[in-house]
């Protein structure tokens, strides 16, 4: 396990003290609200118990969007929502079909294929539907930056309405409108929206005008909390209202192909963020990396369970063969790193990669060696497809800018971006790219950092306050579940159980023994730290069932020895 820098939250002790009689809650939440920066009792309310949305309007554009909409619906123009082949994508195209089906739209949808379209707007496919009698556009998760495109489906018959939240480059194309939360001429007061959220505000919008179709918006949020968790936007604000509501609309079942999904994945119980995170978004997204993503949207539309199930089987067989493509990829980058130690950088690439694994092996390395990576499939033309994941503080999309004389194309965000590069100029970008990267970073050492929202001490840790924090649910991007901190613990026992899972039984001072796990953390002499002598833990607290009764169990995020002076 690579060594982390610990950095603790110190509290505002007043502000702590006023929330906690404020809000009748412990010293330990509090401190937790105010390292993610809720200050005030309000503030700390809406965190608690998250109960409005904004008002869709004050997204520049939406009045003439909603208006074209409903001038379609009524008109039987034949309308295309036109998606992303990623789970954000895929959501938010369901999503506009099953509303605006539901008000008797003439709606069809279109999903390229990333590997013989790529990502987002394309002149053959806009040509096609234009061919086709589509005459209205909205995109999903693409557009911000389709100047050409946008131009290409003008000369085709075919207005554009683009709902995205990819950084603008500067201008915006010439569409009809352009719901994108981070305009610089919005007055929407939360940029964290993905392209899910943004079609339940338009859909949300049109009600609001309109009046509504046969199917109820709010029955919708489950959509919504599947594109927000897979496209780690920040679980702030309204995100965490929508989250909310829709992992409860998961775990009731209400949709029959997520219903499917769950069987496939194991989802027997509540489902969390973690449970779409990890178990449902990874194998709607196999669709789109490994076949065709419209093998999801048909899932998530879909009203028979026979075909649910025969799609969400079909998920699974997909989802299997990535993972194997996979761990291949990176088993390979991996080697390619070598021993040494890594440069500020990783810009990788290879003409026997699979394009639609290059995002998840980028996230492996930067997991590995806490470095911002660039993964790059090259095909046989030597056009290369590359997918970036960043670290905490550095701007990606910002970093690509840079380099743009050398891309052929780029977009993204702060933390994860996809760019469009030839062969020949590989070499020119990773010594670019590493040159910003080593300028950012200055001289300080590149280690991953464990922020802590508290440190504690172990008889403060009980049943109460595990259900208190359960309240800061749901947990996330910008939303991350609450890291405690206790030193000098005694161990009364350790052990490796399981695929090589740490066990230990720890003491603090007076408190009970407590169990604690750390998942494939191996043992504490492989972690350079002695059973013998005190050690400090980071962890989560969580409830653990056992013959019927609930006891804490911590979830240990990091150990170390401790410094006794």
């Amino acid at each position: 396990m690579t060594r982390k820098t610990w950095v603790v939250h110190a509290p505002d002790r007043d502000r702590q003290a006023a929330l906690v009689q404020a809000l009748s809650i412990s010293p330990i939440t509090a401190c937790v609200l105010l390292a993610r920066g809720v200050a005030t009792e309000q503030e700390a309310r809406a965190w608690l118990a998250p109960g409005s949305l904004h008002d869709p309007f004050l997204l520049p554009d939406m009045e003439t969007a909603v208006r074209r909409l409903h001038h379609a619906v009524t008109t039987g123009e034949r309308v295309c929502f036109y998606g992303d082949y990623d789970v954000d994508g895929m959501a938010a195209t369901s999503l506009y079909l099953s509303f605006f089906q539901g008000l008797g739209a003439n709606a069809t949808w279109y999903i390229p294929h990333r590997i013989g379209e790529g990502y987002g707007l394309n002149d053959k496919a806009l040509r096609r539907l234009g061919q086709d009698g589509v005459t209205l556009l909205v995109t999903s998760d693409c557009g911000t930056t389709a100047h050409p495109q946008v131009e290409v489906a003008t000369r085709s018959g075919i207005e554009v309405i683009i709902t995205d939240h990819h950084q603008p480059d500067g201008r915006l194309p010439a569409a009809l409108a352009v719901l994108n939360p981070h305009r610089t001429d919005s007055a929407y007061p939360f940029s964290g929206l993905c392209s899910g959220g943004l079609a339940y505000k338009v859909a949300q919008a049109y009600v609001a005008m309109f009046g509504a179709g046969d199917r109820a918006l709010e029955l919708m949020q489950d959509l919504v909390a599947l594109a927000t968790v897979a496209d780690v936007v920040p679980l702030q604000d309204e995100n965490r209202l929508l989250v909310r509501r829709g992992l409860e609309l998961i775990t009731r079942g209400s949709r029959c192909g997520l219903r499917a999904l769950k069987r496939t994945a194991g989802v027997d119980r509540a489902c969390t963020a973690g449970s779409v995170a990890f178990r449902l978004a990874p194998r709607l997204n196999a669709a789109g990396r490994m076949a065709q993503a419209d093998l999801g949207v048909r899932l998530l539309t879909t009203e028979s369970d026979l075909e649910a199930r025969e799609l969400a089987e079909q998920l699974e067989r997909l989802n299997r063969e990535r993972q194997r493509i996979e761990l291949d990829t990176t088993s390979e980058a991996v080697e390619e790193v070598g021993s040494a130690e890594p440069p500020p950088a990783l810009v990788l690439w290879s003409r026997h990669w699979h394009p639609g694994v290059i995002g998840i092996v980028a996230a492996r390395l930067v997991e590995r060696y806490h470095r911002p990576a660039v993964v790059i499939a090259v095909n046989e033309q030597g056009i290369g497809k590359g997918s970036a994941r960043s670290v905490p503080g550095l701007d990606l999309f910002q970093a690509f800018g840079q380099c743009q004389s050398l891309l052929e194309g780029f977009g993204g965000h702060r933390a994860a971006a996809g760019l469009t590069i030839h062969e020949s100029s590989l070499m020119a970008f990773r010594e670019r790219f590493t040159r910003i990267v080593s300028d950012w970073a200055g001289e300080q050492p590149q280690v991953p950092t464990l922020h802590v929202d508290a440190e504690v001490s172990l008889v403060e840790v009980d049943r109460r306050l595990v259900r208190e924090l359960a309240m800061l649910h749901p947990h996330g991007a910008g939303n991350p579940e609450p890291t405690l901190a206790v030193r000098n613990l005694a161990i009364l026992d350790t052990r490796v159980v399981g695929e090589g899972h740490l066990k230990l039984t720890v003491r603090h001072r007076h408190s009970p023994a407590f169990e604690s796990i750390g998942f494939r953390m191996g043992s504490l002499a492989g972690l350079g730290v002695l059973a013998q002598r005190p050690v400090d833990l980071a962890f989560v607290p969580e409830l653990s069932s056992w013959n019927g009764l609930d006891r804490v169990q911590l979830r240990i995020r990091d150990v170390r020895a401790s410094q006794v002076s």
